[in-house]
């Protein structure tokens, strides 16, 4: 089976690798207690097409993003629900968590990521 591959704003290649060096508590937290060492590969600031994924796992065609306080904006909503009916569109499942689940419920984050890539 051919692996697809997703469209890239190659533009957005030092944004991305300025978004990985200088990640937020909770993606740090996301990605150095659970999906660096998580048997299936994920990759940290993907780009995808013109947006940037916090995190991506290509085997289970999985983005995960972890919003801020300021992703609850009016504004932002829509560019969010904008953003995940693009990626759904190129086959991608979108979870969706507030930083606060990462400080607040983290290993019932790692279980839903965990379930969901498994079902996938």
């Amino acid at each position: 089976m051919k692996k697809a591959i997703l469209p890239r704003n190659k533009k957005l290649k030092v944004l991305s690798a300025h978004l990985r060096n200088n990640a937020t508590q909770e993606e740090n937290k996301l990605w150095y207690e659970f999906l660096r060492e998580y048997p299936i590969r994920f990759n940290r600031q993907r780009i995808v097409g013109n947006y940037i994924a916090d995190f991506y796992c290509a085997r289970a065609k999985l983005v995960i993003e972890l919003d801020g306080s300021q992703h609850y904006e009016e504004a932002a909503m829509a560019a969010d629900a904008e953003r995940t009916q693009y990626l759904s569109e190129l086959g991608l499942d979108v979870l969706r968590f507030a930083n606060s689940d990462i400080n607040e419920s983290f290993y019932e984050v790692c279980s839903v990521i965990d379930e969901t890539v498994r079902s996938r």
